[in-house]
């Protein structure tokens, strides 16, 4: 005989890694959108705290169209699609409650920022690989900068990855 029943049971919180996933997919559509990264090219200082913070907030930018790219919106997109499903995948691969000694919100939090940084920095690697004209060098510095914009947005993740289930 059980001592929890939790068949029949609706939790009100979602998922950890539901909620840090969700968690992304805002960030990723609201800072990478057009608006927002013609708005922090043009509005902000990139020599201030802030300004560069805010232009960094934009690294896995999307568009509606290709422009002069080649490979199409795709192509364009890739960093921001991969940066979103390897987001998703590595939150719900990292659980925090079972790996971490003393599990808990702690856990939860560093669990969901690590899993922002690795997302960040496979999605630049892999976007480079997979787009047009693949070079090993423009690969790691992507990988750089997007291991970096994980880092320092991460704790966005981890904060939304607080509260959940595990």
């Amino acid at each position: 005989m059980a001592l929890t029943n939790r068949t029949g049971a609706i939790s009100r919180y979602g998922t950890a890694a539901g909620t840090g996933a969700l968690a992304a997919l805002v960030l990723v559509a609201v800072c990478g959108s057009p608006a927002f990264t013609g708005w922090a090219g043009t509005h902000t200082d990139p020599n201030s705290a802030g300004g560069w913070y805010l232009r960094l907030l934009a690294w896995p930018a999307w568009r509606f169209d290709a422009g002069d790219q080649a490979g199409g919106v795709l192509a364009a997109d890739l960093r921001a699609i991969l940066l979103l499903i390897f987001a998703a995948g590595l939150l719900y691969l990292l659980p925090a409650t079972q790996v971490a000694r003393v599990p808990g919100g702690l856990s939860q939090f560093f669990s969901g920022w690590a899993a922002y940084v690795l997302a960040g920095g496979l999605a630049g690697l892999l976007g480079v690989f997979l787009g047009p004209g693949p070079s090993l060098l423009a690969a790691l510095q992507t990988a750089a900068a997007g291991a970096s914009y994980g880092f320092l947005t991460g704790w966005i993740i981890g904060t939304a990855s607080l509260g959940g289930r595990a």
